[in-house]
């Protein structure tokens, strides 16, 4: 993007800023990994430094549940402007029994929008130190619970939670689906 992503506004909110305020309605603890934490000082927030730098979000994934005072963790990306409290609640309610409880879609699963238990924290480790750093490679190492498209859509029909932003072209989109008004309505439907 040539930018923090973080901090792009899309309907006069950054994305990160509709990330923490979703999420901040769900949880009392709010854990926010960066290598940049003075940009996220004003937050309610457990500011962490990624306790691996360059390992990428499994790195960030490793830093969270190490810091998080549950026993379950949600993690999401900073660029996923859509969060639905609904379905976030809806993979919160399966997971016991899992060590992950994660969305899949047509377009492959979603590791950025899903629940991470610390039983997860030995193996990432392990991933980590073999030098390893897609998330999607801790799924055959612990117990997963995959939350099947047909699940997701009676929650979230447009499958919006999903959508991020990883390119200008992404972010135009977006933009152009919701022409300055009620972004999450405008998004339903298309």
């Amino acid at each position: 993007m040539g930018q923090d992503k973080a901090f792009i506004q899309i309907g006069g909110i950054s994305l990160f800023d509709h990330v923490y305020g979703k999420c901040k309605e769900l949880f009392s603890e709010l854990i926010i990994v960066t290598n940049q934490p003075q940009q996220f000082c004003k937050y309610q927030a457990h500011t962490v430094i990624d306790a691996l730098r360059g390992a990428g979000s499994l790195g960030g994934l490793y830093t969270g549940l190490m810091r998080a005072s549950n026993y379950h963790t949600f993690c999401v990306a900073c660029d996923m402007p859509f969060l639905k409290p609904e379905l976030v609640s809806y993979l919160i309610e399966k997971r016991l029994n899992y060590d992950i409880v994660i969305p899949i879609t047509k377009e492959g699963v979603e590791p950025l929008h899903a629940l991470y238990s610390k039983r997860c924290i030995s193996p990432i480790k392990k991933l980590l130190e073999r030098g390893e750093f897609k998330i999607t490679r801790l799924l055959s190492e612990v117990r997963v619970w995959y939350c099947e498209e047909e699940e997701l859509k009676k929650i979230d029909p447009s499958l919006a939670s999903f959508t991020n932003v990883n390119t200008k072209k992404d972010l135009l989109k977006i933009q152009r689906m919701l022409k300055g008004s009620q972004w999450e309505a405008k998004l339903e439907l298309s």
